[in-house]
């Protein structure tokens, strides 16, 4: 894909998908990922991306322009993905299905995992510092790392690293310095948050809503494993936003989704 990213923001756009230009000039600069479009005479009609997080990979952003929708493009765009991965020693395919996307993953053999559910929050004015809550610093990286991979069953350390900064990313300390949990916003607006704890996930998405403050929403996603995640969002102010269904392809992960509150993308985890 060309370094600019502007006809397939714009195709994306016209689909009314949203503006996924930030996330798209990231991607395409980050080894991981392999950005991927179908051209005619010229044009960008589709685009998928696979991110390799180790033996893990994501099959992600696969959208196709509306008039060129039920001709095959979706299924050729998801198949280069997978066959890139596999290519690069990926032994488990993951991604996150809309409902009219689902049967598609399911054809070239996606097994549903549990739903993924997306929540919204207004933001919050400022409020007296939670002293636990500590901006990152690079001596902290690997122990965010050890705490992501048992959460998520991957390897995250090379989107962690380049994402991770004292501007960007909070991390939650007990009284012995131990790390409790973590949170790293992206500069398209997705925000990976880890915490084992409910009650430390909570602490960090409110740092996150009143580093935002009260003209802006706030948003988080995140494998739905049950009601009483739903009803501690609801309970502290959050709404259900949207819907969709983690899917599955290969060797099964070792992985505590309770502990995921938060991810960066479709395409990232």
């Amino acid at each position: 894909m060309p370094a600019d990213v502007g006809p397939a923001a714009e195709m994306i756009r016209q689909g009314e998908w949203g503006d996924r230009s930030v996330f798209l000039s990231w991607a395409v600069a980050f080894p991981p990922s392999h950005v991927f479009v179908a051209e005619d005479t010229g044009r960008i009609v589709g685009t998928g991306i696979a991110t390799a997080n180790g033996p893990v990979g994501w099959v992600g952003t696969i959208f196709v322009a509306p008039d060129r929708r039920r001709e095959g493009l979706g299924d050729a765009l998801t198949r280069t993905v997978i066959d890139d991965l596999e290519s690069r020693g990926c032994r488990t395919l993951v991604l996150t299905a809309t409902d009219a996307g689902r049967p598609l993953y399911e054809r070239l053999g996606f097994e549903a995992q549990m739903p993924q559910g997306f929540f919204m929050a207004a933001g919050l004015p400022p409020n007296e510092v939670d002293n636990a809550v500590r901006p990152f610093d690079p001596t902290m990286f690997q122990g965010i790392v050890t705490l992501d991979r048992v959460a998520t069953g991957e390897d995250r350390s090379a989107v962690l690293e380049r994402l991770a900064s004292p501007e960007s990313s909070r991390v939650l300390l007990d009284a012995d310095g131990a790390l409790r949990g973590f949170l790293i916003r992206a500069p398209w607006g997705g925000v990976s948050l880890i915490a084992p704890e409910a009650d430390d996930a909570i602490r960090l998405l409110e740092w996150r809503r009143r580093q935002a403050g009260v003209d802006h929403p706030v948003y988080a996603g995140f494998p739905d494993t049950g009601d009483s995640r739903r009803a501690r969002l609801l309970s502290e102010g959050w709404t259900l936003a949207g819907a969709g269904t983690r899917m599955i392809q290969g060797e099964r992960l070792e992985w505590n989704p309770d502990w995921i509150w938060g991810t960066f993308s479709g395409a990232l985890g």
